[in-house]
């Protein structure tokens, strides 16, 4: 078979499953880790780390091993790698590691995909520097760098690819087998490459024009320290840029998890236009669009943009400053002699880049600094990369207007935590609380969540007992509340703490299990607001996932189990599977109200709750509060009742107004091992 083929196929096949794993093992274990968006910054981080792991392999290998024995070394490698299969995360984490919680993300990781994915990782540069060696015959050295172009494209077709024909097709644990059987394929294939390149091996120790073509190459002088910081620090940039602006738009834009597969396909667009050919990167027209990018980016964000618009400016954004760091890059590549350097450092920059925003900013920031460091280290670096191409007037422009866009910058992150009166963020999320003046209902002060708003209380003491918001009396759950009997104490139980609003509808003698991931908002619930304090039942907060304790807790018989965590705008899947309704089914009195906030910008959940019900054997009801008057304490909301068919004869008055939820034809249940967020996506 032609040697081109052979590595082209190599390398095509590790880079689709190094992006399929991915969203893969994310999916498996985001229920374990409450389904906060965190998981997958906390995945990128350990790919990335494994990632430069992988490259430094190579680069050992190139450096310390002989050239005939690195076949036979990565081939054993490869055959060890397939006593791992098949790819699994180990269900003995769940639920136990939730006090650091991106430590055991990154534990179980490694556990479950760590030695595939390591190997996977190294077939870029590695094929390569072999691609390389068989070019010295053939005449096709100079083309090594393509190969890696071609790599990112098949990350990108794998990214794309995932959301839209493997989600929708297959169970998480069915993809993971197709999986673990194409690793065993790309293993075949690369074993061919290790042969191909020890053959060339041997035929050039005996030649001795290719070994005096060989000898010419290793002449090439290695970098300088200098420009391996400036490829770590550009690499660094690009994957700082890349994660922060994605946490943008999942949380504070569109909280939904398609919306990560956009910003890393235009990451790896602009690897694969700047490393197929540098005629890609036009550098003065780019150069031009990177100060647009930066005013552009700061004017959409400094207000409240409509969202298709924020969401273009964004991305368009993320792609100027993409592939001014990767064009740059690309400008500044070495000789073949000097490859996997070149990618160790890459691995590098990435691997520090995914580090800061995924476990540092969440441990020492209390807000999301991490947008503006990155758009600062952007501007400074290409400084730094024009420096000795500009005069010396424009040196002392350029200068000056990086110093004044730093300042801009430090005010954009002095007002992220100005004028509010707490701010706090862990790995599950950033919290804030903030209080404003009502014309006519007086002090009003809210929790949010990104742009979400997670509660609110009038300090009014005529009105700081009322429920509010989502769950004011005419909405669906206060209806249900206001439904459950008067004659005897009744028991609550509640997923998803808020600000406690839910509360306020305890009466003496009750008892309410509230079930809350994140210590701080529980903290924040009884130092800022007042509804658990006042309220007139006991009140048994449970820390940890709702989902999680319950299956641990024997049957609670609640009156009432009402689902309303969560991140950002977006409900946790796993907290709305057939598996999880069935859970909470368990500890339900017979004539239980189980009750979903189903209240979304983004996600329409009513063919969800209506297919669970009837793989349950229950219907579901649903009731929409779709306005309010400007003095009114409520907004609108949407929730989902799901009860027995026997029972819609006998619903009291309040959920008479409940409408019946009719399955979607040919629309499927979701389950822990399926879901689609594609078929409920509404239309911005």
């Amino acid at each position: 078979m032609n040697a081109t083929v052979v590595f082209a196929t190599t390398v095509f096949l590790s880079a689709f499953l190094l992006f399929q794993i991915q969203p893969i093992v994310a999916k498996m274990i985001l229920p374990w880790f409450g389904g906060s968006s965190s998981v997958w910054s906390t995945c990128i981080v350990f790919f990335q780390s494994a990632l430069l792991l992988g490259y430094g392999y190579v680069h050992w290998l190139n450096e310390r091993i002989s050239r005939a024995r690195q076949p036979l070394v990565h081939a054993a490698l490869l055959l060890l790698s397939l006593a791992t299969l098949p790819v699994a995360a180990d269900a003995a984490w769940k639920g136990t590691t939730l006090e650091y919680p991106s430590l055991a993300v990154l534990a179980v990781l490694a556990v479950a995909c760590g030695a595939p994915y390591l190997l996977l990782s190294t077939t870029g540069p590695l094929m390569q520097v072999w691609y390389a060696r068989v070019g010295i015959t053939s005449g096709d050295g100079s083309k090594t760098y393509r190969l890696y172009a071609l790599s990112n494209l098949a990350s990108m077709l794998a990214l794309i690819s995932y959301p839209v024909l493997i989600e929708p097709a297959l169970a998480v644990q069915a993809q993971a087998n197709v999986w673990s059987v194409a690793y065993a394929l790309f293993v075949l294939a690369a074993l061919g490459a290790a042969w191909l390149a020890w053959r060339a091996t041997a035929a050039a120790a005996s030649d001795s024009a290719a070994a005096g073509a060989d000898a010419t190459a290793e002449d090439a002088p290695r970098p300088g320290w200098g420009e391996l910081a400036l490829w770590i620090g550009l690499s660094a940039t690009a994957s700082i840029l890349l994660l922060s602006m994605t946490r943008h738009l999942t949380q504070d834009i569109a909280p939904v998890p398609l919306l990560w597969v956009l910003p890393l396909s235009i990451y790896l667009l602009s690897f694969i236009l700047c490393f197929d050919a540098p005629k890609y990167y036009v550098r003065r027209l780019f150069l031009i669009a990177l100060p647009i990018s930066f005013v552009a980016l700061d004017r959409v964000h400094d207000v409240y943009t409509w969202v298709p618009l924020l969401v273009a400016v964004t991305c368009v954004s993320l792609f100027v400053f993409c592939m001014v760091c990767h064009g740059e890059l690309v400008r500044r590549k070495p000789p073949v002699r000097h490859l996997t350097l070149f990618y160790l450092m890459l691995s590098i920059g990435g691997a520090l880049g995914g580090t800061l925003v995924g476990l540092v900013a969440p441990s020492i920031f209390n807000a999301y600094y991490e947008l503006p460091i990155g758009l600062v280290l952007c501007a400074t670096l290409i400084l730094i990369v024009l420096w000795k191409e500009l005069s010396r007037v424009w040196r002392v422009v350029l200068l000056v207007l990086l110093v004044l866009y730093a300042y801009r910058m430090a005010s954009i992150s002095f007002a992220y935590v100005d004028g509010y009166r707490a701010v706090v963020r862990n790995f599950y999320s950033q919290t804030r609380v903030e209080q404003v003046v009502d014309e006519k209902l007086g002090p009003r002060r809210f929790m949010l969540h990104g742009r979400i708003n997670h509660g609110e209380q009038y300090l009014d003491e005529k009105l700081r007992r009322v429920p509010t918001a989502y769950f004011c009396e005419r909405s669906g759950i206060g209806r249900v509340f206001l439904s459950l009997p008067t004659d005897r104490p009744r028991k609550m139980g509640v997923l998803g703490l808020g600000i406690g609003t839910l509360a306020a509808y305890g009466r003496p003698g009750d008892e309410m299990r509230i079930y809350e991931i994140n210590d701080q908002v529980l903290d924040l619930a009884r130092s800022e607001f007042t509804y658990l304090s006042d309220s007139a039942a006991k009140i048994v907060p449970v820390l940890g996932d709702g989902r999680l304790m319950r299956e641990r807790e024997p049957d609670q018989q609640f009156d009432v189990l009402a689902m309303d965590a969560f991140s950002g705008d977006s409900v946790p899947t796993h907290l709305i599977t057939v598996e999880a309704i069935r859970e909470y089914l368990r500890h339900m009195q017979p004539d239980g109200y189980l009750v979903f906030n189903i209240t979304n910008h983004y996600l329409d959940l009513r063919p969800v709750m209506a297919a669970a019900a009837a793989q349950l054997g229950k219907v579901a009801l649903a009731y929409e509060v779709k306005s309010v008057a400007s003095d009114d304490v409520c907004r609108k909301s949407h929730f989902a009742l799901i009860i027995d068919p026997s029972r819609l004869d006998k619903l009291p008055e309040p959920l008479r107004e409940f409408t019946r939820l009719e399955p979607r034809p040919g629309f499927k249940p979701w389950t822990d091992n399926f879901s689609n967020l594609i078929g409920i996506l509404k239309k911005l």
